[in-house]
């Protein structure tokens, strides 16, 4: 796919893009998964066709379809929504090649401590009105001080998957 995306300003359309993880449990006999229902964001595309940003997430919106475990998700031993309620990713930069990759770089902030991560992307739909992303990067927990792992039930990295459809505003 060769393409052009337009220069100028786009919002993150939040009713057709997802943000979910999943994470080896038990011993690696379950694999627990979640999908975060409020997200917002947006970004500029520059004349140089480099791309920048922010994603904002409502921690408190993990939904793992299991009330018990979201709310000990929520809790100090995980996500700690109430002192951080938001998990973010500011884009640096965002380039695409030929490809129809993305090289996505920027700053992932979880429980108030912020580390660089980077990752490609991939481009699966653009026009002059709208594009989407899909993604998927491993997060080590224990770096953004999430080391809650009783008897040793959860190890390994957890697992972001993105769909992230973007539409141009209005000028």
């Amino acid at each position: 796919m060769t393409v052009a995306v337009q220069t100028g300003l786009w919002k993150l359309d939040a009713g057709a893009s997802t943000v979910a993880l999943k994470q080896k449990t038990m011993w690696n006999l379950v694999t627990v998964k979640g999908v975060f229902t409020a997200v917002t964001g947006g970004g500029e595309v520059g004349p140089d066709g480099s791309a920048t940003g922010a994603l904002t997430i409502d921690v408190a919106s993990l939904d793992t379809k299991n009330p018990k475990r979201d709310a000990h998700l929520r809790g100090a031993d995980f996500f700690d929504v109430d002192n951080h309620p938001e998990i973010t990713f500011v884009v640096r930069t965002a380039e695409l090649g030929a490809d129809a990759t993305v090289q996505v770089s920027g700053q992932l902030t979880v429980r108030g401590i912020s580390r660089p991560e980077s990752f490609t992307a991939r481009l699966t739909q653009a026009d002059a009105d709208a594009v989407t992303l899909d993604a998927e990067f491993s997060v080590d927990r224990a770096e953004f001080g999430i080391g809650w792992n009783q008897l040793g039930m959860m190890r390994g990295l957890t697992v972001v998957t993105a769909t992230l459809r973007f539409t141009r505003t209005a000028a």
